[in-house]
């Protein structure tokens, strides 16, 4: 599961005291809520059928798999399932290309969600094997899902706003000087991301 708000408030205290720009955000905004999600195939597959269009358009394609292939939409129904079925869900071409990509990882045993490799990296690099799922949506998911407390997406737009408000920097960071930026905070980037999220649109700072 992802980040507790325990271990969100210790990482993000942890990052405060050596980063008045943190502290001084904390203390007008407060601490971010969990981002929790279930570990498994089934969050991976949501976030392939949420690619690209807005949160109630995934919620009825997804609702529409449900009802075709069953609760949390099994990877042995839908790589069985026809084209034109999957279709009238609402699934494209690609996403359906995704979609059977992550199943046949998974039915294979090429790709055990159970047991990911303890490196972060690693874990990435399994992750990303499956079409459809790049960089950002595998950090998305470690964090998110597993809760791995130093995962850093630096190429997140919102990210480095939140870091561009939170830090009063001139500009928004590059992806690559987000990364430079957060290399003290080892190893609580996590909950810094959660952080700049938080503060991304937040109308206090």
């Amino acid at each position: 599961m992802g980040l507790t708000a325990d271990a969100i408030r210790d990482g993000l205290n942890a990052i405060a005291a050596h980063e008045p720009g943190i502290a001084s955000a904390i203390k007008r905004v407060g601490y971010p809520e969990p981002r929790i999600r279930e570990p498994g195939y089934a969050t991976l597959l949501r976030t392939i059928v949420g690619q690209q269009v807005s949160v109630a358009s995934a919620a009825s394609v997804w609702a529409k798999l449900e009802a075709l292939l069953g609760p949390t939409v099994p990877a042995e129904a839908l790589i069985a399932a026809e084209f034109d079925a999957l279709r009238g869900c609402g699934l494209s071409r690609q996403k359906q290309g995704y979609a059977r990509s992550l199943c046949e990882l998974v039915l294979s045993g090429e790709l055990d969600l159970a047991s990911l490799p303890e490196d972060d990296e690693t874990a990435i690099a399994q992750l990303v094997r499956i079409k459809g799922i790049g960089l950002w949506s595998a950090e998305i998911y470690l964090l998110f899902a597993e809760g791995r407390p130093d995962i850093w997406p630096a190429g997140d737009l919102a990210v480095q706003a939140g870091l561009h408000k939170l830090l009063d920097l001139p500009e928004r960071p590059s992806e690559k000087r987000t990364r430079e930026i957060a290399e003290p905070w080892r190893p609580h980037r996590g909950a810094a991301a959660i952080f700049t999220w938080h503060c991304y649109n937040n109308a206090a700072l």
